[in-house]
């Protein structure tokens, strides 16, 4: 099969550090070379991939202070994959609603994966173009209100080779907390739980600059380098080490995350998650196995004395069962087969569809 993937210019595929998108576009996209497809990925020119690359621009738009319009390099991003889209059998986007308006202009099928949130100004475009096939990473992230036409919920998947088991935590123990520093992360909660339990607490995580002043007023004064540690930015094997060597990892959301992947890297490691119980917490922690759901602050300072319960080798099986690349690309490789099937039918066609690898999905 010829596929053609699109990624974000913002970052590099895979991303050296943080990145949960373009992660899951490179691992997508290097498992279907190894499974045989023909793939061309389109992102920044300084991305490393199986695939054939094709890009606008040599560097991720976040590293270059030059781009002062990041728009025109998606849009001559996108003049790119549609102007030759007749080269695909199938089209997959990982830009939001950004490839909408360009895919009435050509035959072949675009399938957008929905990475991020329904925002009051996108969920126009995205209901303007309801009938195109949509693809969410979890069940919660969908709006039945918007009427999306989805063809299936394919959750993320981590490399799990990439990731040591860490059968003990390190000692002295430790929380662990990774991800964007925000409120929507819940990073104040994830203190305030340490600082309620005398709990030392390691964060990791990059400021974006919208969340300047709320990392200054919620976040910097309670960092003592002693109770409470800020590590920064981390790459792979640091976060991989973070996660791994903590006793559990918080995920105190305050938003409806759609996926969460740092949910899956922290088990992958070996380490439980206690996270608050919105989005997709219920559909990636299985409760009171690699985990625990809670609804308050309070809640989850009283499930720290229940994970000492939990098997670190269980959390790990359980990503190895439902959260690998295997399992996702057999959902996206399902998919493809889907729109090429229904588009075929619907043309009258009878051209035999091309044959998928042994690890396909009916």
């Amino acid at each position: 099969m010829k596929i053609a993937q699109i990624a974000s210019l913002w970052e590099r595929v895979p991303p050296p550090a943080y990145g949960g998108a373009e992660l899951v576009v490179s691992l997508l996209t290097d498992e279907l070379v190894r499974r045989g497809h023909e793939v061309t990925l389109f992102a920044s020119g300084d991305s490393i991939s199986l695939a054939q690359l094709e890009s606008v621009h040599p560097r991720a738009l976040r590293l270059d202070s030059t781009v002062k319009e990041p728009g025109v390099y998606e849009m001559m991003q996108l003049g790119r994959v549609y102007e030759q889209a007749n080269q695909f059998d199938v089209i997959h986007s990982h830009m939001g609603c950004s490839a909408i308006p360009y895919t009435g202009l050509v035959k072949t099928p675009t399938v957008h994966t929905l990475h991020g949130i329904f925002t009051p100004d996108n969920e126009k475009l995205f209901t303007h173009a309801k009938n195109q096939p949509y693809v969410s990473i979890s069940n919660a992230q969908r709006e039945a209100r918007l009427g999306l036409n989805y063809v299936a919920t394919v959750y993320n998947g981590v490399a799990l080779d990439t990731y040591k088991f860490h059968a003990q935590p390190d000692n002295p123990p430790y929380l662990a907390f990774l991800g964007r520093i925000s409120p929507e992360k819940g990073t104040h909660l994830a203190i305030a739980i340490a600082k309620q339990t005398g709990w030392h607490l390691k964060i990791g995580g990059k400021v974006d600059r919208v969340d300047v002043d709320y990392y200054e007023e919620a976040i910097k004064p309670h960092i003592d380098g002693k109770q409470i540690e800020f590590l920064g930015e981390l790459n792979h094997v640091q976060k991989n080490a973070l996660m791994g060597g903590a006793v559990a990892t918080l995920f105190p959301i305050t938003w409806r995350e759609p996926f969460g992947l740092v949910m899956i890297e922290s088990m992958a490691s070996g380490t439980p998650v206690i996270g608050i119980d919105l989005g997709s917490a219920p559909e990636v922690i299985a409760h009171g196995k690699t985990g625990f759901l809670c609804h308050t602050v309070e809640e989850c300072v009283a499930a720290l004395d229940s994970v000492p319960q939990l098997s670190r080798t269980d959390c790990r099986q359980h990503i190895a069962d439902n959260f690998s690349v295997q399992r996702m690309v057999d959902g996206y490789e399902a998919v493809y087969q889907q729109i090429l099937e229904g588009r075929f039918a619907k043309n009258g066609q009878s051209r035999s569809l091309p044959r998928l690898s042994k690890y396909s999905v009916s």
